[in-house]
């Protein structure tokens, strides 16, 4: 795909002056930098590739080029421009010996274009001999702070993982305990059912009165299963048990204080007690109502179980919507289901607090790095929850807008000092402690958002109103017609 001739074509001084890197270089640096370079055509497709060694430096006369990376086996775009004299390439070949020599993304034209060329080794030459001052500076600022944001951000990421899986181990086991619990209870429920059952066909009970008892059994557990959705208040329950006490106490049941909360709890009350004495008659009345307790203590037990096997199924799926594991890395995924499935994840900050969820049901799904796009929302809702403090309203909202899914995060904090706004999104930029946060940063969300997914991502804050909005495109292959498309 190169198309380089046998005569190779190189700059004047003149020319090299006019980019930007060279601008303000001598005149035998200029000249220097004229023998040492050369002119290379591309007609179109790959210039080099990510992980061959870097032997060049390229600069950009004209075309347009495309930088792209690999991430879980697909190629991201990166960046694309046509600015003239933006470089690529072996640019930092002047580090030390101990640093990889391997292009770290791929270089791609969409048209034909021209670079100037420089060598890997001329450069580093040339930087080393031009600048030393400047290379020492540069390698020592770049390689600490490389060191010391893996070393911090590997222990906050730790940090975060741990919180995480706190709140999730903690949101796990009031559902598993109260199962447990169930469980004993249900046990012992059914061992006092088989001795009432006895009781009742002992053979003294003919079969229209069992047949009857079995309807009020029936008719009980359904009146449960309407009752459980009702809003009843704590004096209307209180007076419903009292009334049922007195009604059995006067019918001579034994320990009605015991069974009274449990007949009215499932909505049961003294004319449908008035049936049941009816149908069995005083002898076998006392049998009746414990059968009919338990029968409700069972149903119950048994409503309490699935509800909380089901919150089990619940947290663990969207530990895995949250996680994607066996999802593949780029799918078409609905945003509502991440956001929802991050929100459990991170349930255990959220206490305290008032979760508005507001999710536009005709959002369509969108294709999407889904894992990262949890960080992102994990990343901004965690900065939420400290800047409240405990206490405040976070808002999740979603639409669609033209051809872009827009979600937004807001909350009700003091909002983000107006010197520090600016640079929110700047790489290791942040104002919380160490161990606190997602070890993630904005200028990491900002990457995902804009350089992987072609999105935007600002922010709006006054004192009490803070969002983040993500903006998404719904269809990432349509090239955008203009920034002011995106950012509308």
């Amino acid at each position: 795909m190169t198309d380089q001739t046998e005569d190779v074509r190189r700059l004047t001084p003149d020319e090299l002056r006019t980019l930007f890197l060279f601008e303000s270089l001598t005149d035998e640096q200029l000249q220097w930098l004229s023998d040492a370079g050369y002119v290379e055509s591309v007609q179109d497709g790959i210039v080099y590739s990510e992980g061959e060694p870097a032997t060049c430096c390229y600069m950009l006369l004209s075309g347009e080029l495309r930088l792209c990376k690999l991430s879980h086996g697909e190629e991201v775009e990166i960046n694309r421009t046509r600015q003239r004299g933006v470089y690529a390439g072996a640019f930092n070949a002047f580090f030390g010996a101990d640093e990889k020599k391997l292009y770290t993304a791929t270089l791609r034209v969409t048209e034909p274009s021209e670079f100037y060329v420089i060598d890997a080794a001329t450069m580093a030459q040339m930087i080393g001999t031009w600048f030393p001052m400047a290379v020492h500076l540069i390698e020592g600022f770049v390689m600490g702070t490389r060191r010391t944001n893996e070393t911090i951000g590997e222990r906050e990421r730790l940090l975060a993982l741990g919180s995480l899986s706190a709140g999730l181990t903690h949101e796990l086991n009031n559902p598993a305990a109260a199962a447990v619990r169930a469980a004993a209870t249900l046990r012992q429920r059914v061992a006092g059912m088989r001795s009432k059952l006895a009781m009742l066909a002992d053979g003294t009970l003919d079969a229209t009165k069992l047949h009857q008892i079995v309807e009020l059994q029936e008719a009980a557990v359904e009146r449960l299963d309407k009752t459980k959705d009702k809003d009843v208040s704590p004096i209307e329950q209180s007076d419903a048990e009292d009334s049922l006490t007195d009604w059995l106490d006067d019918h001579d049941v034994q320990a009605s204080w015991d069974v009274a909360p449990v007949l009215a709890a499932a909505g049961l009350d003294v004319p449908w007690m008035e049936d049941v004495l009816a149908a069995v008659g005083p002898k076998y009345l006392e049998g009746a109502v414990r059968w009919l307790m338990y029968t409700i203590d069972t149903e119950s037990l048994m409503n309490e179980i699935d509800d909380s096997v089901t919150r089990i199924s619940t947290l663990v799926g969207a530990a895995k919507q949250y996680s994607q594991i066996d999802r593949a890395p780029y799918q078409v995924i609905d945003l509502r289901e991440l956001l929802k499935s991050t929100l459990v994840m991170m349930s255990g900050k959220l206490q305290g607090l008032e979760v508005v969820k507001d999710f536009d049901p005709e959002l369509p799904p969108i294709p999407a790095y889904a894992a990262e796009l949890n960080q992102v929302w994990t990343n901004i809702i965690d900065n939420a929850v400290s800047a409240m403090g405990g206490s405040g309203t976070l808002t999740i909202r979603t639409k669609k807008d033209g051809e872009y899914a827009v979600v937004e995060i807001g909350d009700t904090g003091p909002g983000i000092p107006a010197e520090i706004r600016s640079r929110i999104f700047e790489p290791f930029f942040t104002t919380k402690p160490i161990g606190e946060g997602t070890g993630l940063g904005l200028d990491i969300s900002w990457r995902i958002v804009v350089k992987k997914h072609h999105g935007d991502l600002r922010v709006e804050s006054a004192p009490g109103d803070t969002r983040f909005r993500i903006v998404l495109p719904l269809d990432p292959s349509k090239e955008f017609e203009s920034e002011a498309d995106l950012l509308a």
